[in-house]
Formats: structure tokens, C-alpha cells, sequence
């Protein structure tokens, strides 16, 4: 799945570079149906409700720097449009001071695949969406962007994903993919449904 998703992202890449088409043009009739999406509609239902959120994140990506900063407090995930999206509302301090962020998922059931586009409310801007699916109960989620002027993937991953717990990790790369560096890690543990 792994590497299905990075063959995905580097070609969404590369497409997205390459000048597009002034015509579009027919599948040859010969050419076989897709094979059927699965409905994954569903696949964030298990985190609605109340979660206490235990975060780190490394203060400087890409720079070399092992500092990591450490928070605690709250996520809230709230259901939107019968299951086709929902909403995170994340709060947490630490001797660093507060995040508070939201993240707002979108469900393309052509695609098969969700949007995750997250807000930090400290600046008011909306980060490029990470996109993925989930997997044998693991989520992968990525997208191009930038960080300091310069071109990354970022790769967003949820994982150990029970009835009360989940753990997530972002992590970026500058070489294509070829090596990740982690910087924002969270477990969350529910506190209400």
C-alpha cells in the first residue's frame, strides 16, 4: 500500500508539472472498467467523539535538528454530511506554548479517497490538503508543498487505530520520498463517544 500510495503521489506530481492537454481524448472502446472503488466512507466513523491528544513535534523539520517540543489537551471530531466528512478540532499546550488547529476531511467517493486539509488557527491559512485512503486499518495520506521555499512531500499516516486509541505521525521528505524525517507525533486516547 505503501508504495502503491508514493507511485501515486510522485505520478500526481509529474502530472500536475506537465502542461495538460488542449483536447481531451476518448478511452479507446476496448479498454476495461475500472475496477469497482471500495466505499470508504465509512473509514473515519471510529474516531468521532472525545479524545485526549499526547503530541510531540520536532521544532525544526528538515534542518538536521533532533529538538522535539511536547503538548497535551484535547481533539474533538464531530461528523459532517452523513459520513463524507467530518471535523477536528485540535487544542493543545505545552512549554512551548498552544496549537489549536482543525482539520476538515472530505470524502471523494469517485477517488475512493478522503482530503485532509488542516488549519492552524494561530495564522489563519489552510495547508495544501494530504490525500490517501485507508488500508487494512492503517491511513496513508500525501501531497506535494513547501516548506522554507523549497519543494517536499508530506506524508501523513494513521495507524494502531482501536475503539479508544490511534496514533498518528506526519513526516516529510526532500529527496522525492527516497528518505522521510517524522515531525508531528499524536496518540490519542477517548475520553467520550
Amino acid at each position: 500500500m505503501r508504495m502503491l500510495m508514493r507511485t501515486a503521489l510522485l505520478s500526481l506530481v509529474a502530472a500536475a508539472a506537465a502542461p495538460s492537454p488542449t483536447i481531451a481524448q476518448p478511452a479507446p472502446a476496448t479498454q476495461a472498467a475500472p475496477a469497482a472503488q471500495k466505499n470508504g466512507q465509512q473509514d473515519f466513523d471510529w474516531e468521532i467523539g472525545a479524545w485526549k491528544t499526547q503530541l510531540k513535534r520536532r521544532l525544526r523539520p528538515l534542518t538536521g535538528s533532533n529538538e522535539w517540543v511536547e503538548y497535551e489537551g484535547t481533539t474533538i471530531v464531530r461528523e459532517a454530511l452523513d459520513g463524507r466528512a467530518n471535523l477536528a478540532e485540535l487544542e493543545v499546550r505545552g512549554p512551548h506554548g498552544r496549537i489549536e488547529g482543525v482539520s476538515l476531511r472530505l470524502y471523494n467517493p469517485q477517488a475512493g479517497q478522503w482530503a485532509l486539509h488542516y488549519a492552524n488557527i494561530a495564522n489563519g491559512t489552510l495547508t495544501l490538503p494530504v490525500i490517501g485512503a485507508f488500508s487494512d486499518g492503517r491511513g496513508e495520506f500525501y501531497a506535494a508543498d513547501t516548506l522554507d521555499g523549497r519543494s517536499i512531500l508530506v506524508r501523513f499516516v494513521i495507524s494502531d487505530i482501536t475503539a479508544d486509541s490511534a496514533h498518528f505521525e506526519q513526516a516529510y521528505s526532500a529527496d522525492g520520498g527516497k528518505t522521510w524525517e517524522t515531525n508531528w507525533i499524536a496518540t490519542d486516547t477517548r475520553t467520550q463517544r
